[in-house]
C-alpha cells in the first residue's frame, strides 16, 4: 500500500467492501496489515472515490484520507458506518520490506476473532519472483493456522494479465489450504480465506448481499 493511494476509487471500494464484510460476519475486529510501500511518480492513485458507489461514511472517509494522507484515520470507519467493531491497524514503523517478511508477519495478533486484511500492493506472489509489493502463499497459510476458527484474511489482489475468474482459479489452486471465495470490481478483486467450509459460506452469502447493491461480481 501507498499513501498516494490514500482515498482512490479502489480505496473507496476497499473500506465499503471491508466494513460490510466485518459487519455481516459479526467479527469484533477488523485488523489491518498495510504492508506499506513508498510512494512513486506515478499518477496512480488519483481517480476520485465517487467512481465507486460506496455508503456516505466511507466516501467521507476516503475525502479524509486523501486530504491528509493519515493511515490511523481508518480507525473511524466502524464509527462512520454506525458498526460495533475495532479497527486495529498494524504498528510497523516502516516500509515492508523483503529483508524483514518475517517479522513483520510475527506482529499479527490472530487468537481472537477478526477479518485480517493485507493490504499490499499487487497481490499474491506471482509464478516466478516476488517482492514487497506481494504476499507469499506461505504466508497466509501460516497466518491461517494460528488464527482462531470464526477469523478470516482477506487479500488485495490487483488485476494481472489475465480476467479475475481466471486468476482466482489459479490463486485458489495455489493456496492449497484453507477454503476461499473473492468479488472484484473494475482492477481490484479480494480473496477472502477461512479455516473451514462453513466460514467461507458465510463470506459467499456476505458478497453475493453486497454484490446485490454495488457494481461487483463473486467468484469462487
Amino acid at each position: 500500500m501507498k499513501r498516494q493511494y490514500f482515498g482512490d476509487s479502489k480505496d473507496s471500494f476497499k473500506w465499503d467492501y471491508l466494513d460490510h464484510l466485518t459487519r455481516s460476519l459479526r467479527l469484533p475486529m477488523l485488523q489491518i496489515g498495510w504492508m506499506m510501500t513508498p510512494d512513486d511518480s506515478t499518477s496512480d492513485g488519483k481517480t476520485s472515490p465517487e467512481q465507486f458507489p460506496a455508503r456516505e461514511g466511507t466516501l467521507e472517509l476516503c475525502k479524509s484520507l486523501r486530504r491528509l494522507r493519515e493511515p490511523s484515520l481508518v480507525r473511524q470507519l466502524p464509527s462512520l458506518s454506525d458498526n460495533r467493531y475495532d479497527a486495529l491497524l498494524d504498528s510497523w514503523p516502516g516500509h515492508f520490506n523483503n529483508r524483514e517478511r518475517n517479522e513483520y508477519f510475527c506482529e499479527f495478533s490472530c487468537k481472537h476473532d477478526q477479518a485480517l486484511f493485507l493490504d499490499h500492493d499487487n497481490g499474491f506472489e506471482p509464478e516466478k519472483n516476488y517482492n514487497e509489493k506481494h504476499v507469499r502463499y506461505q504466508e497466509v497459510r501460516d497466518t491461517l493456522s494460528q488464527a482462531s476458527p470464526r477469523s478470516v484474511i482477506t487479500i488485495f489482489q490487483h488485476h494481472r494479465r489475465k480476467n479475475f475468474v481466471e486468476d482466482y482459479a489459479r490463486i485458489n489452486e495455489r493456496l492449497d489450504f484453507g477454503y476461499s471465495t473473492a468479488l472484484f470490481w473494475h482492477s481490484v478483486m479480494f480473496v477472502t480465506v477461512a479455516k473451514s467450509d462453513a466460514i467461507r459460506a458465510l463470506v459467499r452469502q456476505s458478497n453475493s448481499s453486497y454484490a446485490e447493491s454495488h457494481p461487483v461480481k463473486t467468484v469462487g
